[in-house]
């Protein structure tokens, strides 16, 4: 697919977008009269609407051009910003392949999208025929996958045969030896690979997602965010977050290490029967009266996940610190089912 401009919804590709003060006057320098501010205070200017200063350090670390990086306010406005940039109301379609991530179908909702649900295999993978074989503007991927853990397989062989976009969601990348496809944007021009701050870089409570793709997809998209979408003091944090690699390596090799431990003395556990594969930063774990358990936990103050209702008696647990993993495994083997 060398252009994707047809999948663009026409209203969206004739769209003149709104002109920021910022738009027009390019440095941080000067007298600044135009945009309505109040002169006092620290905080009395809008933000960089192009976070320019993070794109740069993204662009440095990914190997990409800034005209490739799209910046959201979370994951989810990215997500958010793809329905509305190439899905028409009422008309068009996307693709999910439960269990996955939730939001991809509340945003389908709200855009009033029809959802195409192609459920993944026993083990998790992708059906790669039956997605072939649909029509839809958008599929939304995510690897490793959310609440399963595992990273997906033919990938790229999916991406190049299906005929709309791909949307990859790689939130959870780092804790994963499966390499990232952000690579692989120039190559694939129908390909859009989101990551975020949330997961390994620790700030979820900051709210920044990025979105890598060919330069086409990321114009069209700046041209439906809304002007200041990402606030400055989230822009600094994660700037800052990015100078200190070193920090950021280490608890990445820690959760990763703590989610073998946990595992192994889960698997101790009589009741509990099969924990699945992870390259997340949890696992998903299956055990009998998984609810009961879920809620035993809670009394306690430990707050876990009941993903019973897509994936039969399971509990989804994010891998915390050694003395949380500790608390955790202490009051389940205090249970008796």
């Amino acid at each position: 697919m060398d252009n994707i401009n047809y999948l663009i919804r026409k209203n969206i590709l004739s769209l003149t977008p709104y002109s920021s003060a910022r738009d027009e006057y390019k440095s941080n320098q000067g007298i600044f009269l135009d945009a309505n501010e109040n002169p006092y205070g620290n905080l009395n200017r809008y933000p960089d609407p192009y976070q320019w200063r993070l794109k740069q350090i993204l662009s440095s670390q990914k190997k990409v051009g800034l005209e490739n990086i799209l910046i959201g306010n979370g994951s989810d406005e990215i997500i958010d910003l793809v329905q509305r940039v190439f899905c028409e109301p009422s008309a068009d379609k996307i693709i999910i392949c439960p269990p996955t991530y939730g939001m991809y179908k509340v945003y389908a909702n709200i855009n009033n999208l029809e959802i195409i649900s192609i459920p993944l295999t026993e083990d998790f993978q992708l059906n790669t025929e039956a997605i072939l074989m649909q029509k839809a503007k958008v599929l939304y991927l995510c690897s490793p996958n959310n609440p399963t853990g595992n990273a997906l397989k033919n990938l790229e062989y999916i991406i190049e045969y299906f005929n709309g976009i791909v949307f990859l969601d790689e939130a959870y990348i780092d804790f994963s030896d499966q390499p990232s496809l952000v690579s692989k944007i120039n190559q694939y021009p129908n390909l859009i690979v989101s990551q975020t701050f949330s997961k390994a870089r620790g700030l979820a409570a900051v709210r920044v997602g990025i979105a890598y793709a060919n330069e086409d997809i990321i114009s069209v998209m700046n041209k439906v965010k809304p002007p200041y979408n990402v606030s400055q003091l989230n822009q600094e944090a994660a700037v800052k977050s990015m100078a200190d690699e070193a920090t950021f390596k280490s608890n990445v090799q820690l959760i990763k290490s703590e989610r073998e431990l946990l595992k192994e003395s889960l698997l101790a556990l009589e009741f509990v029967t099969k924990i699945y594969p992870s390259d997340a930063n949890f696992l998903l774990v299956e055990m009998e009266n998984a609810t009961a358990i879920y809620n035993h936990l809670i009394e306690q103050q430990i707050i876990t996940r009941n993903r019973s209702s897509v994936v039969q008696n399971t509990i989804r647990i994010t891998i915390g610190t050694p003395r949380e993993n500790q608390q955790l495994l202490y009051a389940l083997q205090l249970i008796t089912v």
